[in-house]
């Protein structure tokens, strides 16, 4: 390793990408949540929620340089590439893991921190040093480490938690394994080389393919459980009706799509789709929310 890390690199242990959508995600969480929050300390919660998802990216970098190393998607990132040494990529992320649950707690409340810790230990931990490598389960309870940040938006503001913020969780929970088997399905040589137990590489493809059409159907009725509680109207429960069904049609022909480069076709189409199902979903809620303060609707 030769070290010499640039700004650039120290960003890309974020994981940007993965970064954004956490942020979005708990930002809707606070702001659908039933109470107020002064924009100040909205924006300094958010920024923490950020800060720490950044943490877990880094940790997460740290601990699987090595597979990184092998799989051509990551081989560029900033350790297996050589600009950047596991000490540093350590350090950064234990600093800004503390300084992000430390603000958030004493900026709003000790549960939003203690949640914010728990995550990033759940991420880091539980799924990169154990789970990962372990299960081809990895991604089902793992997964959950990417479904908490709405539940801290909302325990942000509440400093509670609450069947309500449990269901915009349940849906990202479920929607994670779909997502990822589908990456998976077409990128199954990375993970096998890499000797790391994806579904695919581990139940086989039709197995797989299967349990994604599954997770489809159920995902989309989930995503219909802020109708049921009564924090969304019709806007959402439209969009969340209409992106749902589109999933399990999607899944549906992934699972009648025979192996071969057919089904990595379909794969590919599943994941793209699903890479802006949740934003989607979210911004109606979100759009919805706001016009019913509004008394739009």
């Amino acid at each position: 390793m030769t070290g010499g890390a640039r700004v650039e690199d120290y960003l890309a242990l974020l994981k940007p990408r993965v970064m954004s959508l956490v942020v979005f995600t708990a930002f809707v969480g606070m702001l659908v949540a039933p109470a107020a929050i002064n924009p100040v300390i909205g924006f300094i919660a958010i920024a923490c929620i950020a800060i720490g998802a950044g943490a877990s990216g880094a940790l997460n970098m740290w601990y699987d340089a090595d597979i990184d190393a092998v799989m051509s998607r990551t081989q560029n990132r900033p350790i297996p590439a050589g600009r950047m040494t596991p000490g540093e990529a350590l350090t950064f992320g234990l600093v800004l893991s503390v300084f992000s649950v430390t603000l958030l707690g004493l900026a709003t409340n000790w549960v939003a921190g203690g949640f914010l810790a728990f995550t990033i230990f759940f991420y880091a931990v539980v799924y990169t040093m154990w789970l990962k490598r372990s299960t081809p389960q990895n991604i089902v309870i793992g997964g959950a480490a990417g479904a908490f940040p709405p539940m801290v938006g909302w325990a942000a503001v509440t400093g509670t938690l609450s069947w309500e913020s449990f269901a915009l969780f349940l849906i990202i929970f479920l929607w994670t394994p779909p997502h990822f088997w589908a990456l998976a399905l077409y990128k199954q040589g990375d993970y096998g080389a890499a000797g790391v137990p994806m579904m695919p590489n581990v139940a086989g493809e039709a197995s797989t393919k299967w349990q994604i059409f599954v997770y489809a159907l159920v995902l989309a009725a989930a995503s219909l459980l802020p109708v049921w509680f009564g924090f969304s109207g019709w806007i959402y429960g439209a969009v969340a009706l209409v992106t749902g069904l589109s999933f399990v049609w999607l899944s549906l022909r992934l699972l009648r799509a025979p192996d071969g480069t057919a089904m990595k076709r379909h794969a590919r189409t599943l994941f793209t789709y699903s890479l802006s199902y949740l934003f989607v979903l979210f911004l109606a809620l979100l759009t919805d929310n706001f016009a019913l303060r509004l008394g739009v609707i």
